[in-house]
């Protein structure tokens, strides 16, 4: 009877976490709420985590590697968890190029233990999205070959230069992989080559996933719902810390231009991004970017000139590429001691109920609520819809946002700065 009722527990047991407690009902018996604050905290972590004047992978080269096997049919995440998938994905690739417009991504399908390629890696968010909605056609079926997607990944990313950031991110709804040759062989190969590899799972948390991902210093995560899922895909916006293998050297860029000879009519030409495009022809137009090396024509920028290989850029790419180095500082978390009746973002009034901690910006000393702390060092710095913001913030009372908004016909618009 006293070895029953002694409290102290076996070994095996001591590093167990009861992730179960951590989650719990609200008034009307549902998750969300749980859910929510499990969310927030992870990004309120990741936020302590930042630091300026870091060095980061700007020239970021990613391969997003999909699970597409029969496990992905599974209705845990609605209404499958590939449709799902799908959906967030095309999410995720208007926000990593709206935020890294120098960077080129590519897709790959795992299916039936092979790899195959659904896009090319290229700097195009309209080919990723054509691509992704393309994988809704695919036939589910097989178990997962993880070391067939990485080899595919890694005979490319192999091939960048060494000044670029080179990345893998896995999406997998399998439990188990089916690899023809020991996997362990392709992960010292990627950590060789300074590829970092992360891991999102649909199912749970996976042993050779997790030590790929600690190997080759990448992220892992098991999600919990659709919301998670997008906190954790979203994750991978922003530039990771620059590999130790990363060299310094200068990049040679063009800045195209669009003006025509004094006293002449701009002539209609072809654009050379479409000129051996299937998908969508090219045609005769006036508009375009002229590179000032080659005076090739293009239609949207940045792309790489076909003809000379110089890279074309505007000004505000660099500049929204740039911004990453210099986050928001960190505000001051406060208990609620009546200090302020109203935050000053959202004017939102503070309740000793709801409101616990409040947050004080060290520079004006304003208090904000935490849902406009988590807004203004995590969200805004991505492309969000008009509808997420307030139409009654003026414009003094926004300008800790990362990025600069400004009210006209009570609709915000983006704005380089």
């Amino acid at each position: 009877m006293a070895d029953e009722e002694d409290p102290k527990e076996y070994r095996w047991e001591t590093g167990y976490e009861k992730t179960w407690e951590a989650i719990k009902e609200d008034e009307r018996g549902l998750l969300q709420s749980s859910v929510a604050e499990i969310i927030q905290k992870a990004k309120r972590k990741r936020q302590a985590e930042k630091k300026g004047l870091s060095r980061l992978g700007m020239m970021r080269h990613l391969y997003v590697i999909v699970d597409c096997t029969e496990n992905m049919t599974m209705q845990d995440l609605k209404p499958t968890r590939l449709v799902c998938t799908t959906k967030l994905l095309e999410v995720f690739v208007e926000e990593f190029f709206d935020q890294n417009p120098i960077s080129q991504m590519g897709f790959i399908a795992l299916k039936s233990k092979r790899a195959e390629k659904v896009s090319d890696l290229t700097g195009s968010s309209r080919k990723h999205i054509k691509a992704i909605r393309g994988l809704a056609n695919l036939t589910l079926s097989g178990e997962p070959s993880l070391q067939n997607g990485l080899d595919f990944a890694l005979k490319t990313l192999k091939l960048i230069p060494a000044h670029a950031s080179r990345e893998i991110l896995v999406i997998m709804g399998s439990l188990t992989t089916c690899d023809p040759t020991d996997i362990h062989a392709t992960i010292d190969a990627l950590k060789l080559e300074g590829i970092r590899c992360s891991v999102i799972s649909l199912s749970a948390e996976v042993r050779i996933c997790k030590f790929m991902t600690r190997e080759t210093s990448g992220l892992y995560s098991v999600i919990l719902d659709d919301a998670h899922f997008r906190d954790q895909l979203l994750q991978h916006v922003e530039p990771p810390p620059a590999a130790k293998t990363q060299e310094n050297s200068l990049i040679k860029m063009g800045f195209p231009h669009g003006q025509a000879e004094e006293g002449k009519d701009p002539a209609l030409t072809l654009c050379m991004c479409h000129l051996d495009s299937t998908d969508e022809p090219s045609h005769l137009s006036v508009g375009g970017y002229q590179c000032p090396q080659c005076l090739s024509k293009y239609c949207e920028l940045p792309i790489e000139c076909v003809t000379c290989g110089l890279t074309l850029v505007s000004a505000p790419h660099l500049a929204r590429s740039y911004h990453h180095l210099f986050p928001v500082a960190r505000f001051l978390e406060l208990e609620f001691h009546q200090q302020a009746e109203i935050c000053y973002a959202c004017q939102k009034t503070f309740s000793e109920t709801l409101d616990k901690m409040i947050y004080q910006c060290e520079t004006c000393k304003m208090f904000f609520c935490t849902d406009c702390d988590i807004f203004i060092h995590d969200d805004c710095t991505r492309a969000w819809d008009a509808a997420q913001f307030q139409p009654q913030w003026p414009v003094c009372r926004i300008r800790h946002l990362g990025e600069l908004y400004i009210s006209a016909n009570k609709k915000y618009q983006r704005v380089a700065y």
